[in-house]
């Protein structure tokens, strides 16, 4: 019986089946080709194979891949040496290389096919010690970058894509600082308790703070303002003066109404917080008006430790 068992073609008996072998047998030879046929090409699918026997042939003997970036030589060929090109129709080819040119652009230095630069010297650019500085100017090489007119001791701003060179002024300007010759103040300026020398103030005025009614112990704070208003109510109490500048000089205009309904202790600090009493002329407070305005002076010289008191005018009222 000339009927083989096979997996793959090389399986097959070529002399099967014989001139002997039965007609009701060529179905069982049909049957194990396209067996064969199957097991051998599983990944086939269902499209066509138009690769050619030329082109199969060029992986004979080839058993792995070069792994991408490694340069691929030819071999059998009278050059020792060629590159495989894409050639743009679906195909690739063999090419000897050609001569290649080696140009070096602004900053580079160029020996035999070998690029360097001299940063000092090419770049405009020196290192000293640990600092970077640009030796041959900004504009060196003509930056693209640079908007021009960019010259010494300009600032640097950015504006879009490019980078301009601003003055000093120009600057000023666009951040709306004030120049040191001097300008018109738009917002309050804040000094945090750091020292203005050699002003010269005119048309200047004060805050004033108003403190309310007051009937019992009460805080006049420095930096609510240093002129304040209160009007006493009734009782006994402790009127404080917080919040002075430690170790310099500090004073407090009070304008009072109606100051004699009340008996006030006056002391240096917070009124809770067993200070220094106030020391008047004469070691005697001054006897308040009981419906009207009187205006009281403090003054320190030691930052609040210890307070003077002056009565600046007592029942005002216009002339009779």
């Amino acid at each position: 019986m000339g009927l083989e068992t096979a997996t793959y073609i090389s399986q097959l008996v070529d002399t099967n089946p014989t001139s002997s072998d039965p007609v009701s047998q060529g179905d069982d030879h049909l049957r194990l080709i396209k067996e064969v046929l199957q097991a051998q090409f599983t990944t086939l699918g269902a499209a066509a194979v138009t690769t050619t026997a030329a082109e199969l042939n060029l992986l004979d003997g080839v058993t792995t891949l070069a792994p991408e970036g490694t340069a691929v030589l030819s071999t059998g060929e009278a050059v020792t040496t060629k590159f495989l090109r894409t050639d743009g129709d679906g195909t690739s080819s063999w090419q000897i290389p050609a001569g290649t040119t080696y140009t070096a652009g602004d900053g580079l230095d160029l020996t035999s096919t070998t690029f360097s630069t001299d940063l000092k010297a090419n770049g405009g650019l020196d290192i000293d010690s640990t600092e970077l500085s640009v030796a041959q100017g900004i504009s060196q090489y003509d930056v693209a970058q640079f908007a021009t007119g960019v010259v010494d001791d300009d600032f640097l701003r950015i504006d879009g894509t490019a980078v301009e060179g601003r003055s000093a002024s120009e600057v000023l300007s666009d951040i709306a600082a004030l120049p040191l010759a001097g300008g018109t103040m738009s917002g309050e300026t804040i000094f945090a308790d750091q020292l203005a020398t050699r002003a010269q103030m005119k048309d200047y005025s004060e805050t004033v703070n108003a403190i309310g009614s007051v009937s019992a112990g009460t805080n006049a704070d420095l930096e609510d303002g240093n002129v304040q208003s209160a009007t006493f109510t009734a009782n006994t109490f402790n009127f404080g003066i917080t919040n002075a500048l430690a170790s310099h000089s500090n004073s407090l205009t009070l304008i009072i109404t109606n100051g004699g309904l009340a008996t006030p202790s006056w002391v240096s600090g917070a009124h809770d917080g067993g200070g220094n009493p106030i020391q008047w002329a004469g070691g005697t407070a001054p006897t308040l008006t009981n419906s009207g305005i009187d205006i009281l002076v403090f003054t320190t010289m030691n930052g609040g430790t210890n307070w003077y008191g002056f009565a600046a005018a007592i029942e005002l009222s216009a002339p009779a």
